[in-house]
């Protein structure tokens, strides 16, 4: 099993996510979410770990330009959002079985690296 690491190149916790794995040699699932979207299900996961706070981007400029901080919505909406315009997610999603980090967090990162090398 690989680590999945959602994010886009233009990210720059993306892309540090991708040299934190790749410096340990952990085996890592990158997938650019502007080429192919998470999927509800796959969002899902980290909006019930996290909550929608938990994975929203506030810094992003679509968020502002969007005007969402003023948004009242439910999970389900903003699943669909998140599915649109994934540049509204703190990116990056990282997915090791049932381990899950958002954003950057590499303490977090080292647990699923250290997991991912004990198998």
């Amino acid at each position: 099993m690989e680590v999945l690491l959602l994010g886009h190149p233009k990210s720059k916790t993306s892309r540090k996510a991708q040299r934190f794995f790749s410096d340990r040699r952990v085996p890592v699932h990158d997938r650019d979410l502007r080429k192919r979207a998470a999927s509800p299900r796959e969002l899902n996961r980290w909006i019930q770990r996290f909550g929608v706070d938990g994975v929203l981007d506030t810094s992003a400029t679509t968020y502002d330009e969007q005007g969402l901080r003023y948004l009242s919505a439910d999970p389900d909406e903003w699943v669909d959002r998140f599915a649109a315009d994934p540049l509204l997610l703190r990116l990056p999603l990282v997915r090791y079985g049932e381990m899950l980090a958002v954003g950057d967090d590499p303490d977090r990162w080292q647990e699923i690296a250290d997991a991912s090398q004990e198998e």
